[in-house]
């Protein structure tokens, strides 16, 4: 995948219904089963998902699923085919967000680490959430916001550690960006946060909530979690 192809990036944190763990063991067998034949054909369409488990984590979110897909017609239909699916079916979307990927604006090329999540393989934890800059940050002149934003990435480059994928809103979603980060240790992500809060980036964000938290987990994985297999 080239560094200027466009990808459509979507973040969806969904919660199950708690009814469906009353439901028959072999009913929730075949539930599961069906869920994971379906994510299987969306993955033959070229739609590429990564599925991290939130359960006990966040109230009203049990699984946080990233796709990243050539088109918005194919998340379209990866969202429609789970949602008919055995036991998505049961699950109720809570949060999504939508971006696509684009050349930085305050960076040449994107490194390794900033591409990590469109090239290589998914680490243990993912943090996602939407961000808002304020007007004012738009209204600064460009070598202000390159110097704030030199600042930033170099805090950001310091630990490697921790791998980001950014896409862009703009007209898309309420927010201005998805950001998307995983890491094997949660600890060194929240120092690199702790850092970043202390910048003069900081001064310009509106918004960065909700957070998204999963543990990585295979579809097969969170069914078996959830009380889907036998």
């Amino acid at each position: 995948m080239s560094d200027d192809t466009p990808v459509f990036v979507q973040a969806v944190g969904m919660g199950l219904d708690p009814a469906w763990r009353r439901l028959p063991v072999a009913e929730r067998v075949e539930d599961g089963r069906a869920m994971c034949a379906a994510e299987a054909a969306t993955d033959a369409t070229g739609v590429r998902t990564s599925s991290f488990s939130s359960v006990g984590l966040e109230p009203g979110v049990d699984l946080v699923v990233l796709r990243l897909a050539p088109s918005m017609e194919l998340l379209e239909a990866a969202g429609a085919r789970l949602a008919c699916a055995g036991l998505g079916r049961w699950l109720t979307v809570r949060h999504s967000i939508l971006a696509r990927t684009m050349p930085s604006q305050y960076a040449t090329k994107p490194s390794a680490q900033e591409r990590s999540l469109l090239d290589g393989e998914p680490r243990r934890y993912l943090i996602a959430y939407p961000f808002t800059k304020s007007a004012e940050w738009y209204l600064l002149g460009r070598e202000a916001r390159q110097g704030v934003m030199n600042e930033h990435m170099r805090i950001g480059r310091g630990y490697p550690d921790v791998r980001q994928l950014l896409g862009a809103s703009f007209g898309m979603d309420d927010g201005d960006f998805l950001v998307a980060y995983d890491t094997d240790d949660l600890a060194v992500f929240g120092d690199l946060v702790r850092e970043l809060r202390g910048t003069e980036s900081r001064r310009s964000t509106v918004n960065d909530r909700p957070i998204l938290l999963g543990l990585r987990r295979s579809f097969e994985e969170f069914v078996a979690l959830v009380g889907g297999v036998a």
